[in-house]
């Protein structure tokens, strides 16, 4: 046997007795073949089929589910008979073909030279064993497998093909073979000596019988063996001898010595296709597969046997039902044998490609190639070279233009094996030199938040601007936080330093940085983002103008600009985020005039819903009513956002400038916002009038952001339902949704079908009602609005109640618990809903307590009018349900059988201790209880409630007068710890 790394192939006569010319007679056996790197399948993994279907994997392939994207046409076999298993081989047909061909050339005593091409995994070892098989009864087999470890032993290869038969030569001390070293001298000496010896052993081994040298990865064979190879296959006339070595696609030295002969045969074994590596799979589970995980199996391999082999293994180790496979298992079994097969293949025999792969991995879809050639610093060719060999791997797509992966698998096997600190330089390179050619801002942008660059805030302002132009909001978000953060820790814009060479704002030619130069002039970006509705056109004062220099801005007025952009963003969103920066905006803003102007542009009645979102409002409002000469416009539309908050600050002042100015849309907005609050403190008249200004003059205003426009129509909308004209205030919220769906307003979106909610559920339409409530609730959650989520699903509730779906109801109100910091109304909206559940169970008790702390916390905001919850009508039913009828008279009295009488709570003789002590205060007196009784001070109290320290402590002597108490600890036993908030 031979000594090289225990590799070595026995010669054998097939199961028949030889002599050698000068060794003594022993029989040779075919040893147990092993599966090796380029095999296909182990003996276990195919089975015998039933001949009586004989196509049994010919089926339609569907195109479903996780292979939705990819192209998996059957490309079927030109003949039947290639789909027939082939012993160990499918998909072969052809190439045994050309070698029984062979075998009849050998048989008639003339030699073939087959030289087997292929990609590694696509069965040239195998067709290589098919071999033996096909022989001729006496043939002498004689076989080597070359390894790139053993290139550094001369005459490796030759001494594992002929030691096994000549091996008695060398013990009697014969040189049958050539020694190790034998190379070195001139061409004439040892050497050529050596060929010549090689020679005569070939010819006298083939002188009885016929002979076979096979030969399994020629390529790594060492020198002295291949040119020996090359030597004796151009010698091999009239001899019957037949070669068969195996080759990568490529081998260009070997076929260049060959490539003349005569009897030279290549055989290039195709892939797999559909049909056959269907019935691979299901040969190896023994049962019916589903077509998508054939599919899917054929599309990872891409008809590679040991890239098959590999993955089907692996699904059955994980015990992958064939018949009904988990598609998101499957894909990451299939992403870890592509890592374990081709991946690794392609970082031995082609790092170039590699290196591609990789970047177009980490960069993303969408990335083109010779962005890739730029940052690997290689020329165009060598990437198109590297793209060839990705395509002939069957991980990308043929077709030329942006790289597309063929199959979802390919991504995360990649990233699986990519370091977290390779993926953060190569986005960093990528963000270079995207900035230095010119690349749109958003493709830049993703790269730079990807590898965390310290740079780059023009090119993140630029690029949320034409996020938000084209609706892609949440990235424009994303892109303005990370400017913002930046600028923490810069000098407020991107200097020479902080950018990569070449990549100064504003500087460059007609292909230079662009993004750069959009944002610096500033007009572009604020006409788009006007376009998109986004924002109104001169919101935001110097944001975008003439006051913006040419140089970086101060810190402090650019981080003001950055967070009200980020505000306005953020209203398409994410509310809650908004209504955080909208604070900071405010907080920011460096006088009261761009304060007000800021807030202007960033009012919505949807940001009212929680307490976080309207304290800038009403902090603003009073402070810029005490201007020497505020603008009308911000004037009105602050104190609209006030009223719908449930404050009045200077109210007076903002009358007198709307009946000045009746037809001004501002004027409107503040009609309908006032006619609200008009009908919640039960003025029925003036609140119809009011809301009729707001519903006939109001035009909706498509295109632009309709939220400072249609908040009066959604004020006018609820005072209608409140004070009776239902079919009026259902027409006008039919409006506001048809106006913020138009508008594409999707924070009014929300807070639009609850109001149309509302109006259907006062018709007793509930179905309709309930409808809407849901939709709601799923756009509120969309823009992260926990306030109006709230507000959603109690309405869900009220619905669902009036359907007598009472378990679903108290599911739905289960479903996510309130939010706090939520708006008093919202909180008495779900004690409603609540009270509602309860009662509906029969459970009356803790119904009329749910009932009667909705009341309260209403009666807190000054709201009067029973129609705005129709909480009285509950409790008396409650109350009357657990035989109390005389508390359900009284519950009742106030209401006198009609909108707009007295609406207090119930009185003192029939109110519990707390209640009836809270029975004799005000609205605004309980307001400042609510807040003592939690602690707070008289100066806290004050800022909470945007009052003076005098203010309160005058409210305060009164309220112990009332209750004859001296001390706030006597209060808080009088009246209880319950909080509004």
């Amino acid at each position: 046997m031979g000594r090289s790394g225990g590799k070595c192939f026995t010669g054998y006569v097939r199961g028949q007795a030889i002599r050698t010319p000068t060794g003594p007679s022993r029989t040779y056996r075919e040893p147990a073949q092993k599966p090796t790197e380029s095999g296909i399948w182990n003996s276990h993994f195919i089975h015998n089929r039933s001949t009586a279907d004989p196509h049994p994997s010919i089926h339609p392939i569907k195109s479903t589910g996780i292979i939705s994207s990819l192209d998996l046409t059957p490309h079927c076999c030109d003949i039947d008979a290639m789909h027939e298993p082939n012993g160990e081989l499918h998909h072969r047909e052809r190439d045994t073909a050309q070698l029984r061909e062979s075998m009849a050339e050998l048989a008639a005593g003339r030699p073939t030279v087959a030289l087997v091409h292929g990609a590694r995994g696509t069965g040239r070892s195998a067709l290589l064993r098919a071999v033996p098989p096909l022989l001729p009864p006496d043939a002498l087999v004689l076989r080597a497998r070359c390894h790139p470890s053993e290139q550094g032993f001369e005459y490796g290869m030759v001494r594992q093909l002929f030691d096994p038969v000549l091996s008695g030569a060398v013990h009697r001390g014969d040189q049958a073979l050539p020694e190790p070293g034998g190379e070195r001298g001139s061409a004439d000496g040892p050497a050529q000596e050596a060929l010549r010896q090689l020679l005569h052993t070939t010819r006298s081994l083939a002188a009885d019988r016929p002979l076979a040298l096979l030969v399994d990865d020629l390529v790594h064979a060492d020198a002295p063996s291949l040119r020996w190879f090359a030597y004796i296959a151009r010698r091999l006339d009239d001899l019957p001898v037949l070669v068969v070595a195996t080759l990568p696609t490529a081998a260009p030295r070997v076929v260049e010595e060959l490539g003349s002969l005569p009897y030279l045969r290549r055989l290039w074994p195709e892939p797999l296709c559909a049909t056959c590596t269907a019935d691979v799979v299901d040969q190896a589970f023994d049962a019916p597969v589903d077509r998508d995980l054939a599919a899917l199996c054929h599309a990872v391999s891409y008809g590679n046997p040991l890239v098959l082999q590999d993955l089907v293994s692996r699904l059955r180790r994980a015990h992958v039902q064939p018949g009904a496979p988990d598609p998101e298992q499957v894909l990451a079994i299939a992403a870890q044998a592509l890592s374990a097969t081709t991946l690794s293949w392609l970082d031995e025999d082609d790092p170039a490609a590699g290196e591609l792969l990789t970047q177009l991995v980490v960069l993303g879809p969408g990335t083109d190639v010779p962005l890739c050639g730029a940052l690997s610093d290689r020329g165009e060719a060598h990437v198109q070279q590297a793209r060839d060999s990705l395509v002939r791997a069957g991980l990308l797509r043929a077709d030329r233009g942006v790289a597309e992966f063929v199959h979802p698998a390919v991504r995360p096997a990649v990233l699986a094996r990519v370091p977290a600190r390779t993926r953060l330089e190569l986005h960093a390179r990528a963000a270079t030199v995207l900035c230095r050619t010119g690349a749109p801002a958003r493709q830049t942008a993703e790269h730079l938040l990807k590898a965390g660059s310290d740079w780059g805030i023009d090119v993140l302002r630029s690029a949320g601007g034409q996020a938000a132009a084209a609706g892609d909001h949440r990235s424009a978000a994303r892109y303005l936080r990370r400017a913002l953060a930046l600028l923490d820790t810069s000098d407020g814009g991107a200097s020479a330093e902080e950018a990569p060479a070449g990549a100064v704002p504003g500087e460059g030619g007609a292909d230079g940085v662009r993004g750069n130069a959009e944002f610096v002039n500033g007009e572009l970006v604020h006409g788009e983002l006007v376009d998109a509705g986004v924002v109104d056109g001169g919101s935001f004062g110097g944001l975008f103008g003439e006051e913006r220099t040419d140089g970086a801005a101060d810190l402090a007025e650019t981080f003001h600009e950055l967070t009200a952009w980020l505000a306005a963003v953020e209203l398409h969103c994410d509310l809650d985020g908004a209504a955080r920066q909208v604070a900071a905006a405010a907080d920011t803003a460096p006088d009261p005039a761009r304060r007000a102007a800021a807030l202007v542009a960033l009012a919505s009645p949807s940001l009212v819903a929680s307490v976080e979102g309207a304290r800038p409002f009403l902090r603003a409002c009073g402070e810029f009513a005490s201007q020497p000469a505020p603008s009308p416009d911000h004037l009105l539309r602050l104190t609209a956002q006030a009223l719908l908050a449930g404050h009045r600050p200077r109210l007076g002042q903002a009358a007198r400038v709307a009946a000045r100015r009746p037809d001004d849309a501002a004027a409107r907005t503040f009609a309908g916002a006032l006619a609200a609050t008009a009908a919640a403190t039960g003025r029925l008249g003036t609140a119809r009038r009011l809301a009729a200004r707001a519903e006939t003059t109001a035009r909706p205003d498509a295109g632009r952001r309709a939220a400072t426009s249609t908040g009066g129509l959604v004020g006018a909308a609820l005072a209608l339902a409140w004070t009776g004209e239902i079919d009026r205030a259902s027409a006008l919220a039919h409006r506001v949704v048809d106006t913020a769906r138009a508008s594409d307003d999707f924070a009014l979106t929300p807070l639009a079908l609850l109001v149309r909610s509302e109006t259907a559920y006062r018709q007793d339409e509930y179905g309709a009602a309930l409808a809407d409530a849901r939709a709601a609730a799923g756009h509120a959650r969309e823009l992260h609005s926990a306030a109006l989520t709230s507000a959603a699903l109690a309405c869900t509730a009220r619905a669902l109640v009036g359907l007598d779906r009472a378990e679903e109801a108290a599911a739905a109100l289960a479903r996510e618990p309130l939010a706090a910091g939520t708006h008093p109304f919202v909180r008495a909206l779900h004690l409603q809903a609540q009270g509602m559940v309860a009662a509906a169970r029969g459970d009356h008790t803790a119904a009329v307590g749910l009932f009667l702390d909705c009341g309260h916390r209403l009666a807190l905001r000054g709201i009067t009018n029973p129609e705005v919850l129709l909480w009285r009508a509950h409790a008396a039913q409650s109350y009357a349900a657990l035989g109390e009828h005389a508390a359900a008279v009284t519950i009742m009295s106030g209401t006198g059988g009609g909108p707009g009488a007295d609406a207090s709570p119930p009185s003192p003789r029939q109110a519990p201790g707390p209640v009836r002590g809270r029975a004799l205060l005000t609205p605004a007196e309980l307001r400042v209880v609510d807040l003592v009784v939690r602690g707070h001070s008289s100066l806290e109290v004050a800022e909470s409630l945007f009052l003076s320290k005098r203010t309160v402590d005058t409210h305060l002597g009164r309220i112990y007068r009332k209750l004859k108490i001296r001390s706030r600890h006597e209060l808080i036993a009088a009246l209880g710890t319950e909080v509004t908030a």
